[in-house]
C-alpha cells in the first residue's frame, strides 16, 4: 500500500529546494549587513585615525598629549559598543528568519506526517488499533518534546540578549565614568 504518490514526493522535494534557497538568500542577506557594516566601520576607523594623527602631531606639552589620549577613551568604548550591537542585531535578525522558516516547515512536515498517519489509521486492517495508538502517543510525544526545547531555546535567547544589552550598557557608563577621571589626571 502507497501512502505517497510520483506528484506528492516531487511537489515535496520542489517545497524543500525551494526553501533551501531561501534559507541560503536570507544567509547571504546577513553576511552583506555584515560587510557593510565593517566597510563602514573600516571607513571610519580611518578617516577618524588621519584626524588623531593630526591631533597628537599638533600637541604642545605631554599634558595635552594625556588631555588627547582621555578624549579618545570614551568615544571608542561607545563606538565599539556600537558596533556590537549592529553584529548582534545582524545575528538576530538572521536568526529570527530562519527560525521563522524553519518552524514553517516543521508544522507543515508535522502537518503531512499526521495526514499520513490518519490515512494509515483509516485503512489499517483490523486489530491493529493498539499499534495505532501508540503511534499517535509516540507522535504527540515527540511534539511536546519539540515544544519544550523550543520554548527552552527561546527562552535561552532572550536571557543572552538581556545579559548582552547589560553587559554592553555597564561596559559604555564604566568608560564614562573613568573618562573625567583621566582627563583631571592629565
Amino acid at each position: 500500500m502507497s501512502f505517497l504518490t510520483a506528484e506528492q514526493v516531487i511537489a515535496a522535494n520542489k517545497a524543500n529546494v525551494e526553501t533551501l534557497f531561501g534559507l541560503t538568500n536570507k544567509a547571504f542577506e546577513g553576511v552583506e549587513k555584515l560587510i557593510e557594516l565593517n566597510m563602514q566601520v573600516a571607513k571610519t576607523a580611518l578617516a577618524e585615525s588621519a584626524d588623531t594623527t593630526k591631533a597628537a602631531l599638533s600637541v604642545k606639552d605631554a599634558q595635552e598629549l594625556f588631555a588627547l589620549q582621555a578624549g579618545l577613551l570614551q568615544p571608542a568604548a561607545e563606538k565599539a559598543a556600537a558596533y556590537s550591537r549592529h553584529l548582534y542585531d545582524i545575528a538576530a535578525v538572521t536568526n529570527a528568519e530562519v527560525a521563522k522558516v524553519a518552524e514553517e516547515t516543521a508544522a507543515d512536515t508535522q502537518k503531512k506526517f499526521m495526514a499520513v498517519v490518519d490515512t494509515a489509521v483509516k485503512n489499517a486492517p483490523a486489530g491493529t488499533e493498539n499499534a495505532v495508538a501508540l503511534v499517535k502517543s509516540a507522535v504527540a510525544a515527540a511534539n511536546n518534546a519539540y515544544e519544550s526545547v523550543h520554548k527552552a531555546a527561546k527562552q535561552a535567547a532572550e536571557v543572552a540578549e538581556a545579559n548582552f544589552q547589560a553587559v554592553t550598557s555597564t561596559a559604555v557608563k564604566a568608560t564614562q565614568a573613568a573618562t573625567p577621571k583621566a582627563k583631571r589626571a592629565a
